[in-house]
């Protein structure tokens, strides 16, 4: 399987694309981080918190998931 760029595939870019760039999701991140003790709870925290608020997927349809969550938090 090949990457895109630089992430797993098109959904992991996407929401990372989406989270890193948009203000509201950016912070809400960061809340979760600095919330949270392992990126992995924090990426269930935002998850959670993203289907609280009915928002599943991305403008451009790619589904959040915890996975792809994590994958966006990297380097954060």
């Amino acid at each position: 399987m090949s990457k895109f760029n630089g992430h797993k595939n098109w959904n992991h870019w996407n929401v990372s694309l989406w989270i890193n760039n948009d203000e509201g999701l950016y912070g809400l991140a960061r809340e979760a981080i600095r919330a949270e003790p392992t990126r992995n709870d924090a990426a269930r925290d935002m998850f959670e918190s993203l289907e609280q608020m009915n928002v599943t997927k991305t403008p451009d349809g790619a589904p959040y998931s915890v996975s792809s969550i994590r994958a966006a938090m990297v380097g954060m």
